[in-house]
């Protein structure tokens, strides 16, 4: 079998690792072994050989299983490395960086364990495309463990220049000939197509997205490939990779903690994928035009993001790290865990990614990891643990208070409420509570946090006021807490589902010509390509009008407001319409109308009520808003926005009302807005 035990002895504690090693099951590993050459360091513990080139640290080989090499054998800087993309704030520039290491020490060398440290120290002399951070990469190797963790540490020192990070990740390239079947989950998981495939296709409206006309595998042929389409939460990002299947091997990257993820756990980033990697991007100004944008593609092979650490994908700019007036900062990115498995010749692979959910697992329950050496990585004694009980109070629901049933509860750097979707220097952790709202947060570094939360089908954000303070060791138990939700009177009318996402709105089928099979069958369709233009479709002659008590926003409720496609690549503004009788007006009260938007990108939502004409200055407007491109990114929703507007009596009529819904940004197909949830309230009732 695919699975088997194998104890690591050492001092520290007694671990169970899962795999195979060429179908023997070992009682005893052999002990872990450094060798170091003139340019490269051997990490060896007799189940997994790892190369990092020296003094930069960049993984150069892993060996495994019999084979040589496991990755890609293009130049030794692009096999396996970490990099971050960043920019001069006043030269509107991006750069990838490579995070070279201009030093190599051996952090710890026994029969047990290995930790190497390859550091590189920021000096003004340095070349501009250095970006501004102390770097220390480590890589560790356990005794008896089929794999090998590495975390980095980025500081930005008192005084140094001012910086925008964009990104930072871990990239691994796999050999393509061995590695063509990739897993997500447990529904996204396929043969994938080459990297030549994707080359010699049909670029589509954005170089991620290539339909395959002539793949060497005729079963691809007419899909659409796009890294996007395989996108997903970070909450549900713990493990993924690729399966080899002569030899079955499977090589995996575990994410045992989101603690040093930006955006908390429902930013969406990348995972695996096909494609060229970008090794290098310039933005510059040029005599006031917009950004331009120069990219040098290497195409080389499968490009996997096992981690992405941070980015600005499906929220923008506002989760870039800037750092100004010399502020500084550090931080610890992982650890993060490369597993590798095997299974014997006879076995089913997909047994492969069973093994890889189970240590996946062992790793998530070992977190904090008592093994890593640095001071800036807390050991669990070395942390904190809060607990509490969220209940909601919305007596328009239920006269009695409610259990925050499924609330994601989380401690975030202060800020307001609801911040933390958009905080990216400090550190996030994140549970989800209980069928009564119970919750409990374990492993929390310390320092000063708020307490935030959301509840599937509440509307808004809850915030706890105090300030939490966390001590080594200490445990804070907060009682019950109470979230009293937007609310001003009863609900007239609602539209969706307040989750913070558009699924649960009408997607279409997509076009049969630009299909991915692996959606076709899957309830998260929405991943398809181009459903941006099938709003037209759908919605021919005129706009979508959603009648209130007739209507099922289901299949009425498009989801998303898009730019209609009139033709030649032009896209003009939509107003959508929401109709409703009202049987007795108050003429004397006032209505709320709430928004919770889903995603917006480069969008402006007018409000008119009662008014058609869209020249006429709107009841309200959210201004420009969004630049998370989650429409063309397959994403159904990205940043969290929630607005309330207040209808006075007065302005509405007994029987028939419309409310207008304008997106009134055109020319590109991407621009619009998903809903999340839409409510109208009536007058509060007095008691």
């Amino acid at each position: 079998m695919c699975r088997l035990s194998v104890f690591i002895f050492g001092w520290f504690n007694c671990r169970k690792f899962s795999g195979s090693i060429n179908g023997q099951e070992p009682m005893l590993s052999p002990p872990v072994n450094l060798h170091i050459l003139d340019q490269h360091v051997v990490m060896d513990n007799g189940l997994v050989n790892v190369t990092l080139s020296y003094p930069q640290g960049m993984v150069t080989a892993i060996q495994y299983n019999g084979i040589d090499n496991l990755l890609e054998p293009n130049r030794e800087t692009n096999r396996g490395y970490w990099d971050v993309v960043w920019g001069n704030p006043e030269h509107l520039a991006g750069t990838y960086d490579v995070l070279e290491g201009t030093r190599f020490s051996v952090v710890m060398e026994d029969e047990n364990q290995l930790e190497l440290s390859f550091t590189r120290t920021w000096d003004s002399t340095l070349d501009g495309d250095i970006v501004p951070l102390n770097v220390d990469k480590r890589f560790i190797m356990l005794r008896g463990s089929p794999g090998f963790y590495s975390y980095g540490i980025l500081e930005h020192l008192d005084g140094w220049p001012d910086v925008n990070i964009y990104q930072g990740r871990i990239v691994f390239k796999l050999e393509e000939r061995l590695f063509q079947y990739m897993a997500v989950s447990d529904e996204r998981q396929r043969i994938m197509p080459t990297n030549e495939d994707r080359v010699n296709g049909q670029v589509l409206d954005y170089p991620e997205a290539v339909l395959l006309t002539n793949p060497s595998n005729p079963f691809l042929r007419g899909e659409v490939d796009d890294k996007y389409q395989y996108a997903c939460d970070d909450k549900d990002n713990q493990v993924h990779g690729w399966i080899c299947s002569d030899p079955p091997v499977g090589f995996w990257m575990i994410t045992p903690s989101d603690e040093f993820r930006t955006g908390g756990p429902v930013k969406q980033d990348l995972t695996s994928h096909v494609g060229p990697t970008t090794l290098s991007v310039k933005l510059r100004e040029e005599k006031g035009e917009e950004e331009k944008c120069s990219k040098e593609k290497k195409f080389l092979g499968w490009v996997i993001y096992l981690q992405m650490f941070f980015s600005t994908h499906y929220a923008g700019e506002s989760l870039a790290i800037k750092l100004r007036s010399g502020e500084p900062w550090k931080k610890v990115f992982g650890p993060v865990f490369v597993y590798l498995n095997s299974a014997s010749p006879d076995e089913d692979v997909q047994t492969l990614w069973e093994d890889a959910k189970e240590q996946m697992l062992i790793e998530t329950q070992s977190w904090p990891y008592d093994f890593p050496l640095s001071e800036d990585f807390p050991r669990a004694d070395q942390r904190g643990t809060v607990s509490g009980r969220l209940l909601v109070r919305d007596r328009y629901i239920n006269e009695a208070l409610m259990t925050a049933n499924s609330a994601f509860v989380g401690l975030a750097s202060p800020g307001d409420t609801g911040s933390w979707q958009r905080e990216n220097k400090g550190y996030q952790f994140w549970t989800q509570a209980d069928a009564e709202g119970f919750f409990f947060i374990k492993g929390v570094r310390d320092g000063n946090y708020n307490l935030y939360a959301w509840v599937p089908s509440i509307i808004g954000d809850y915030k706890y006021e105090a300030l939490i303070n966390i001590i080594p060791g200490r445990h804070i138990r907060l009682g019950a807490l109470v979230y009293d939700p937007p609310r001003e009177g009863p609900t007239v009318w609602e539209i969706g589902i307040p989750d913070r996402r558009a699924a649960e709105f009408y997607v279409p089928y997509p076009n049969p010509a630009l299909m991915n099979q692996l959606y076709v069958n899957l309830s998260d369709k929405y991943r398809q390509y181009g459903l941006w233009d099938q709003y037209s479709d759908v919605y021919p002659d005129e706009d979508l009008a959603y009648t209130v008590g007739i209507s099922n926003y289901e299949m009425d409720w498009f989801f998303a407001q898009v730019n209609r496609n009139v033709g030649n690549k032009t896209y003009i503004p939509t107003t959508w319409r929401i109709i409703f009788d009202l049987d007795d007006v108050s003429e004397t009260g006032n209505y709320i109308l709430r928004l919770a938007i889903a995603s917006a990108h480069e969008a402006e939502l007018q409000v008119r009520v009662n008014e058609a004409d869209v020249t006429t200055p709107p009841h309200f407007t959210t201004g420009f808003i969004g630049k998370d491109n989650a429409i063309a990114r397959h994403g159904i929703h990205g940043m969290y926005w929630l607005y309330a507007t207040e209808i006075s009596g007065s302005q509405l009529v007994t029987r028939s009302n419309t409310i207008y819904l304008t997106q009134s940004r055109g020319n590109s197909p991407f621009k619009g807005i998903m809903y999340d949830y839409i409510r109208l309230e009536g007058p509060p009732e007095t008691k």
